[in-house]
């Protein structure tokens, strides 16, 4: 066995996940190495990073397209350095389009390739199993309904539960108080989370029109709005894009904000399903460049986009995407969720159960600690 792995997450919701995944392993194999693409959480973890997340968050065709001389260039430097090491095994984090473009070359090197939260194929057709068939050695998935869909169409797959449920139940709330006090929030006042997104792009394009409905909810219901502020983002983006009146822009406190508030303006993904988890009444929002979104709605075969909402199979909490993100669409959608509140924070409370409480990291860790003997 090579004393190297190569991981790849490309966003920072896979460093969330690769971060667990190398404390789980490092706990097994301490002596094995990780080297690859990841954020701060990966970089604590003691993986070597040769390229940073924020360098690679692309949204959309239209973005990937004019990037692709850097995307090019990415894999290259990946490759020879998996050739100059001799590197053996690579786990793969979500991502799909840049990670199952780069199993087909490492695939190529003789390299095992172990996939960690697999692409969304249920939503976006069944086309890629056949690739994923060819690329991928062993398939974790953290979805229950997942595992049979790999398994049927011929994909060595284990169901190895969600990370999310094993990072809530593990993590440390700090107090509301201390919230409070630490931020210089309104002890008298709920707070209405807005949560827009992790890459810059997506607070450009959808921060001015949340605000502007989340003031209207915010004023009618007497809540202060806390804008939560992703890692890979400066929270100077926010003062340039509205300078009068700003709301409390906050870092480092995602869980707890979520835990707190009232009710919650947030973009569709991986922060919808932790939301969930939380019990936390909202509404999911969603804007992308108009052509990535007219190709991707011809794609999509699912009714929803919010994670929290397919996990669920039924829409839980209400979706404003493309056009129907307006100021207005915001404060009636939120006032409907604030009649329901009580009823839908139980319905989301119910996502637990639905994904189970199984140690993801934990059980990817060993299954890769196998594989790789």
């Amino acid at each position: 066995m090579g004393s190297e792995i190569l991981i790849i997450a490309g966003e920072v919701s896979g460093d969330m996940h690769g971060s667990a995944l190398v404390h789980a392993f490092k706990k097994l194999k301490p002596e094995v190495a990780f080297t690859g693409i990841g954020g701060d959480e990966m970089q604590k973890e003691g993986v070597n990073l040769m390229y940073h997340v924020s360098k690679m968050s692309f949204l959309g065709l239209v973005e990937v397209i004019k990037h692709l001389p850097f995307i090019k260039r990415v894999k290259k430097e990946i490759i020879t350095h998996v050739r100059n090491q001799g590197i053996k095994h690579a786990v793969l984090i979500d991502y799909p389009g840049f990670n199952l473009s780069l199993a087909k070359s490492l695939k190529k090197e003789g390299v095992n390739i172990i996939y960690y939260i697999s692409p969304q194929i249920w939503a976006w057709g069944r086309g890629r199993i056949t690739k994923i068939k060819k690329l991928v050695d062993k398939m974790l998935v953290i979805l229950p309904f997942e595992e049979k869909l790999y398994r049927d169409n011929g994909v060595d797959c284990d169901y190895v539960g969600h990370p999310l449920v094993e990072r809530i139940n593990n993590y440390c709330f700090t107090e509301r108080d201390r919230i409070y006090i630490e931020n210089n929030l309104d002890s008298s006042k709920g707070i209405l989370l807005v949560q827009p997104g992790s890459r810059k792009q997506e607070v450009l394009e959808m921060y001015p029109v949340i605000i502007m409905g989340a003031r209207r909810l915010a004023e009618e219901y007497d809540l202060q709005i806390v804008v939560n502020c992703s890692p890979g983002i400066e929270r100077e983006i926010f003062e340039g894009l509205l300078a009068d009146n700003q709301p409390k822009v906050i870092k480092g406190f995602t869980y707890e904000l979520m835990k707190y508030a009232t009710l919650g303006i947030v973009k569709s993904g991986t922060s919808t399903l932790e939301a969930g988890l939380m019990g936390l009444p909202m509404v999911i929002v969603y804007k992308a460049n108009p052509l990535t979104y007219l190709i991707g709605r011809t794609l999509v075969k699912l009714k929803n986009i919010g994670l929290i909402n397919i996990v669920m199979g039924k829409t839980v909490v209400p979706e404003l995407i493309q056009g129907e993100l307006t100021e207005n669409g915001i404060y009636t959608r939120g006032r409907e969720v604030m009649a329901r509140s009580e009823e839908i924070k139980k319905e989301l409370l119910k996502s637990r159960t639905v994904l189970g409480e199984e140690p993801a990291s934990e059980r990817s860790a060993l299954m890769i600690a196998s594989l790789i003997g």
